[in-house]
């Protein structure tokens, strides 16, 4: 065989290893899933939200909740008896407020039990689906976070204080009008957030819960954990399933030339001795 040839080959295996490789480990993640489900009498849907690598040129990059999430979500919602528990897992930094709200609201709309797991994180758009959830699986270490609106690069509330701080003739007009689209902003969420709540929880303690969350008491990137969020009135429990954290190795970060994390694969019973 010519070189030549065996370079053609080299670069059509290269070219296909990438696709090979992505449909064994879809393959694993639908068999993990069924492993949940058959554990749990549920329909699980995931929204796992990893920087991913573009198989042919190797970019990263991250994803967000969008549109197109929320339509994947509500179809597989469509295609569930009413009488079957849906098992959300979480793990995304959050995203469009508007597909967030959309799953959210299918999910309240389900009549039977709707349980969401945090194994790691659900920041912003994904602590408002969780919202949604009749109860919040937690791992001890996990957390969620505000669902204050972000106005450009900026959060809101911040725009606001930023306008209310100096007399307004000093102030631009397009300062000006963002202000204006952040109170509205901050409206809308809160309402959105109150009215989500007050299936889960009084009246009174839905809107304070809403305001909390949705007015900018801390930085949008604020980690709320488990602990917090119990103090903030949800109903959390800390005991996720074994096989969910087996499905999230399922998917792994971009290599790159060196770990940045590394440990032997094993569960250890004892502390190890010398010479083991």
């Amino acid at each position: 065989m010519k070189i030549l040839d065996l370079f053609w080959l080299f670069f059509i295996v290269m070219a296909f290893a990438p696709l090979i490789q992505r449909r064994a480990l879809e393959a694993k993640r639908l068999a993990s899933l069924r492993r949940i489900e058959a554990e749990r009498g549920s329909r699980v849907i995931a929204l796992i939200h990893r920087q991913e690598t573009l198989s042919l040129f190797g970019f990263p990059l991250m994803r967000y909740i969008d549109i197109q999430d929320s339509e994947e979500i509500i179809r597989a919602i469509k295609l569930t008896d009413e009488s079957i528990p849906i098992d959300i897992i979480l793990h995304t930094p959050g995203g469009l407020v508007l597909a967030s709200e959309q799953v959210a609201r299918a999910l309240l709309r389900h009549p039977a039990k709707v349980t969401v797991f945090i194994p790691h994180y659900a920041m912003s758009g994904g602590t408002l689906v969780a919202l949604a959830a009749d109860e919040i699986f937690m791992d001890e270490n996990a957390v969620i976070g505000p669902v204050d609106p972000q106005i450009g690069d900026f959060p809101a509330v911040s725009i606001i204080k930023a306008v209310e701080s100096k007399p307004i003739e000093k102030v631009e007009d397009e300062t000006l009008i963002l202000a204006d689209v952040s109170r509205k902003a901050i409206r809308q969420v809160q309402k959105c957030v109150e009215s989500i709540l007050m299936e889960k929880m009084p009246a009174a303690q839905a809107r304070r819960l809403a305001r909390v969350l949705s007015g900018g008491k801390w930085t949008h990137d604020y980690p709320i954990p488990c602990e917090e969020a119990r103090e903030l009135g949800l109903s959390v429990n800390s005991e996720i399933p074994k096989e969910i954290f087996r499905f999230m190795t399922l998917f792994p970060q971009p290599a790159s030339r060196r770990p940045s994390v590394q440990y032997i694969p094993l569960p250890y019973r004892e502390a190890p001795k010398a010479g083991d």
